[in-house]
């Protein structure tokens, strides 16, 4: 569709023009709103004001369910709870679990650190509000896509770090892990597979522009010296996909470290899959398996370890 219409993921050199349309883009690509699913709006208290959020639950469940803390992706400059609303419900729905889908302040207005900060808020504020919000305090998972995936990685690095509540599991879907370094990938399928190597560069400029260290650990996790601790992870990765090299990158480090991981590529598809669930089948195959690897990796309640 992109290659007909001549269009591309990042059109304009505009944010607010970039934003309205990768969020129209959804009416064409996610599908119809999964149901049973209820959501409510929600606000995360934080220094700098409030973080809009997003709680997902599927019908039929039980209280103290389990909770995926979730950071949508969009190059941390696009999207927004609506753009990822059809991805939480089906989470939500297919994993059981209740979901915290969270509106983090995006670049070039907020560059880093300002998204990575609102993260280890949102996690700090659904482990100390877990009773009010239903979920177990001890089955708090973190997961994202693409940068909400490396949202979901620094969360879980940043909390180990400094001792206290860390996440359960990490649903990391296709994640970028690397800014410092170009993999083959991103010379493999730069240009042609929806996200563009162009539209790589133009992302990390907004997000991490001159002055800022990109091998600084909490925009590249990749490069942490230590990654011995984190919580289990499940990895998927797209075949066709510039990302695709340093999200596998960073699967085989942490399970160097010994942390138990499990990396799944999906070899036929593009980056965005999670996303693009109501183009066919094989979307959501590739996300019912992350959401059972989520399911499974939150199924332990970990005080009986």
């Amino acid at each position: 569709m992109q290659q007909l219409s001549g269009t591309s993921l990042v059109d304009s050199a505009d944010p607010a023009q970039a934003r309205k349309a990768f969020n129209a883009a959804r009416y064409l690509v996610s599908g119809e709103t999964i149901q049973p699913v209820s959501a409510r709006d929600l606000m995360i208290p934080a220094g700098h004001g409030d973080i809009p959020a997003r709680l997902y639950t599927p019908r039929g469940v039980a209280a103290a369910l389990p909770l995926l803390v979730y950071y949508h992706g969009g190059g941390f400059v696009l999207g927004s709870l609506d753009s990822h609303d059809n991805t939480a419900r089906f989470l939500a729905k297919h994993a059981g679990v209740r979901v915290l889908s969270v509106d983090y302040r995006m670049a070039p207005e907020h560059p880093f650190p300002a998204a990575q900060e609102d993260a280890l808020a949102a996690f700090d504020f659904a482990h100390a509000k877990a009773s009010d919000l239903g979920v177990d305090p001890d089955r708090i998972a973190v997961g994202g896509d693409s940068a909400g995936g490396n949202l979901a990685a620094v969360t879980a690095l940043a909390t180990k770090r400094r001792g206290g509540p860390t996440p359960a599991f990490q649903l990391l879907i296709y994640p970028a892990t690397d800014s410092t370094v170009r993999r083959r990938s991103r010379e493999l399928f730069g240009h042609g597979f929806f996200l563009s190597d162009a539209d790589m560069e133009w992302f990390i400029g907004q997000y991490a522009p001159t002055g800022v260290d990109r091998s600084n650990p909490l925009l590249s996790p990749l490069v942490a010296d230590d990654h011995a601790g984190l919580p289990p992870a499940y990895v998927v990765t797209a075949g066709f996909d510039p990302l695709r090299d340093e999200g596998e990158a960073y699967a085989d480090r942490l399970a160097e470290a010994g942390v138990p991981v499990a990396l799944s590529r999906q070899e036929d598809l593009i980056h965005g899959f999670a996303n693009m669930l109501g183009l066919g089948t094989r979307f959501r195959e590739a996300t019912a398996e992350a959401a059972g690897a989520l399911r499974v990796g939150l199924a332990r309640d970990p005080r009986s370890a």
